[in-house]
């Protein structure tokens, strides 16, 4: 199952002591026993956060919608990526 974010082989390495996994309807999202996290699959579904890796530390929890992801950091703030049309992205809150 390649399609739809069901190959993580092109990040098994950074997946170690992983603690959560939640799943869009086309990605991967998983935290670290570290607070950092890891995400694959497509990337308009959420797949691809290089553009928010850097506010993704002491991650706590993720939680999905469709096409996107919330993570809730140690100080309580909250990092979303994903499609805009499904919450990916809370700029303007």
């Amino acid at each position: 199952c390649t399609v739809f974010g069901g190959d993580a082989s092109a990040v098994q390495s950074q997946l170690s002591k992983v603690q959560q996994i939640q799943g869009t309807g086309a990605a991967f999202a998983a935290i670290n026993r570290d607070g950092s996290v890891v995400t694959w699959g497509d990337g308009a579904g959420g797949g691809n956060s290089s553009h928010v890796q850097e506010q993704l530390r002491n991650v706590q929890h993720i939680c999905s919608s469709t096409y996107a992801f919330a993570a809730i950091l140690a100080d309580r703030s909250m990092v979303t990526w994903g499609s805009p049309e499904y919450g990916g992205d809370s700029s303007e809150v």
